[in-house]
């Protein structure tokens, strides 16, 4: 008897476990996967909203737990969230247009099984932080970067944006524009917006070194140009990555969650009383 229940604790354990991390994608040798919170109580056969997020890092480094906090906070309220693996320089020796391969990969996987993983694939809400943050919005309004492997039917594009000081702008003056180059005109959001774009907002301080504010009020403004929605919201004395959990410092945190609820709650996400 021990022995049995030893047995069906290992395989309970493995069945959870294979339900918690799915591989959406190799290449040659590297295997990227979606760290998968769910709502605790789903109904079978019901379609839920779902919410991927891309860590930050500069596309050099960084890992999917950046966000598992905040997974794990839309699960509680009925989204199914993911947590993406993506390639990065450092791990990879990657550049920046194979992290949007991967970014932009994983929504179509996303798409694609939108009905084993009870997911509607018309609310998919794409966030990330910094260079992840340029990742989710690269998905909705940059066209090109698409992996040679993808299955270009289906839709990379998510339905809501939400922007934790997001790296926006990768032309002269930019982050990030001594790797992209002349390529900017065609890899950075801030240079392709087009009518459209996705509901979005933006999660700004004021003392981001590598965010100018006004940088974040020309992009709402250009947004508004193509009568697109663009929340931007401002944190006094915010630093880069002020919005991540911290025990010592919770009110960024607690005040971008809100924010952030009220955003996707005004687009039906769910309501308060989830």
């Amino acid at each position: 008897m021990k022995i049995l229940a030893l047995v069906l604790c290992f395989f309970s354990f493995t069945v959870t476990y294979a339900q918690e991390e799915i591989l959406y994608k190799s290449i040659d040798s590297v295997e990227l996967y979606l760290e998968v919170h769910k709502p605790a109580k789903m109904v079978e056969g019901k379609r839920y909203p779902a919410m991927i997020f891309y860590f930050g890092g500069g596309w050099n480094t960084g890992t999917r737990s950046q966000f598992e906090r905040h997974a794990k906070h839309y699960a509680a309220k009925g989204i199914i969230c993911f947590l993406a693996d993506y390639r990065v320089f450092k791990r990879n020796n990657t550049t920046p247009f194979q992290a949007l391969n991967d970014a932009k990969s994983a929504i179509r996987f996303l798409r694609k099984n939108a009905e084993s993983l009870q997911i509607d694939p018309s609310r998919i809400i794409a966030s990330g932080g910094s260079a992840g943050g340029h990742l989710a919005v690269a998905t909705a309004i940059v066209e090109g970067y698409n992996d040679a492997s993808d299955d270009l039917t289906y839709s990379c594009k998510p339905n809501a944006l939400v922007l934790f000081n997001p790296v926006i702008d990768n032309g002269p003056g930019g982050y990030g524009f001594e790797r992209i180059g002349m390529e900017y005109k065609s890899f950075s959001p801030l240079h392709n917006i087009v009518a459209g774009a996705p509901p979005t907002l933006i999660l700004l301080g004021t003392k981001d070194h590598l965010i100018p504010v006004t940088t974040a009020q020309y992009y709402q403004h250009v947004m508004k140009k193509v009568k697109s929605k663009c929340v931007l919201k401002i944190y006094e004395g915010g630093k880069h990555g002020f919005f991540n959990y911290k025990e010592k410092n919770k009110e960024y945190y607690t005040s971008t969650m809100k924010d952030t609820d009220d955003f996707l709650e005004s687009l039906g996400y769910f309501n308060k009383a989830n």
